[in-house]
């Protein structure tokens, strides 16, 4: 079998009908897997049998996405934790509340599908594969998205405490992520990433898949770094070649 082959391979992408997870859940999908997404709302589009209702911010709810998975596919092999995300508002007039619930999307929520996750994974002979999608927002300042950036830095020591507590059944991964798709100033995107653009959400799916694979077998506790070599340090702007 390729390595690359998730046929019969159960998996779970939450977050997954738009954007990186709507990405992720299509690689897999192409892969040969059977993929079950969740979100809080239903898709834009045509509502799929492969979409659960839940807010992974409740346990239950996040547990109840797992066995679900499990009812449906009979095990589970893969767990994307893809949602999060934070609106842009200075830390100084942010509200108690907002960076709570940031904090806890980013941060908790990942924890708790990961826990019911380990439950099943643990108990099959093929253990399973948790990956959690991290942002350079984490590893760097995040001016304007202060909480959103210390829960991302926050799940990257996450997957590094859980790969430690659960393996060698299970392996946990995160993926550090630069800026992805539009909206940005190509000439700026050209000036401070190395790669010169954006990443697109099938890049982040690419990694997705290596890391799930039997090719990264010997990977856990490990944070890839998805970011098109990072940004140019603005202090080093004038030194620059032109």
């Amino acid at each position: 079998m390729h390595p690359l082959d998730f046929t019969g391979k159960a998996v779970v992408v939450t977050g997954g009908t738009r954007g990186i997870g709507a990405a992720i859940a299509e690689a897999f999908r192409a892969a040969g897997a059977q993929v079950l997404v969740c979100g809080r709302t239903p898709p834009r589009t045509e509502p799929t049998d492969d979409f659960f209702r839940a807010d992974v911010r409740d346990p239950e709810q996040a547990a109840a996405l797992v066995a679900e998975a499990v009812a449906r596919f009979g095990r589970l092999d893969v767990v994307v934790n893809n949602a999060g995300g934070s609106p842009q508002v200075p830390a100084a007039s942010a509200t108690p509340r907002l960076h709570a619930k940031v904090i806890e999307l980013n941060l908790i929520a990942p924890l708790h599908v990961s826990q019911a996750a380990n439950e099943i994974m643990r108990s099959q002979p093929t253990g399973g594969v948790i990956l959690m999608i991290g942002s350079v927002s984490g590893t760097r300042p995040s001016p304007g998205t202060a909480a959103y950036g210390a829960a991302k830095a926050g799940l990257i020591h996450l997957a590094t405490s859980l790969a430690a507590e659960w393996g060698p059944a299970v392996r946990v991964n995160s993926l550090v992520v630069g800026p992805v798709g539009e909206g940005l100033d190509p000439a700026v995107v050209a000036r401070t990433v190395p790669a010169g653009r954006t990443a697109s959400p099938d890049d982040v799916a690419g990694a997705c898949l290596l890391l799930a694979s039997p090719l990264a077998g010997y990977v856990s506790g490990a944070a890839l770094a998805v970011h098109g070599g990072g940004e140019w340090p603005a202090y080093l702007a004038e030194f620059r070649p032109r």
